[in-house]
């Protein structure tokens, strides 16, 4: 299963992407702690380590994509691929996610990414 979300937030295309792969500003932007590789390669977990990855590709400033996974995945599930791609729209960026390669249940996640990513992401831009 698979679904593609997305959000206009009050930045930049590159405040938003640098806020992404930032531990500091990532957690700001979520509310919730993470610890976030700016790296290919690198980890990452977010949500007291409910969610959790590695950086698969990074093209500066306009797409991630990432290995992702949660507590929920059964241990030998494969991870999941989300790519999140930052496009300059009117005076913000425009944030799409392209959740992939879920099992039949990943409907769920569609939810979290609004509840748990895009509202606080906008309340905190908005605060900037």
């Amino acid at each position: 299963m698979e679904f593609t979300i997305e959000t206009k937030l009050p930045a930049s295309p590159d405040d938003v992407f640098d806020a992404w792969l930032s531990s500091e500003k990532h957690s700001a932007m979520t509310g919730s702690p993470a610890h976030v590789s700016a790296e290919v390669g690198g980890r990452f977990h977010a949500w007291n380590q409910y969610i959790s990855g590695t950086n698969l590709e990074i093209d500066r400033k306009t797409r991630i994509l990432q290995a992702w996974r949660t507590t929920d995945f059964k241990q030998k599930t494969e991870d999941s691929l989300v790519e999140i791609t930052f496009q300059k729209s009117g005076e913000g960026c425009l944030v799409t996610i392209h959740h992939s390669h879920l099992s039949s249940d990943g409907a769920k996640y569609k939810k979290g990414w609004e509840d748990y990513y895009f509202d606080p992401m906008e309340r905190y831009f908005l605060s900037l």
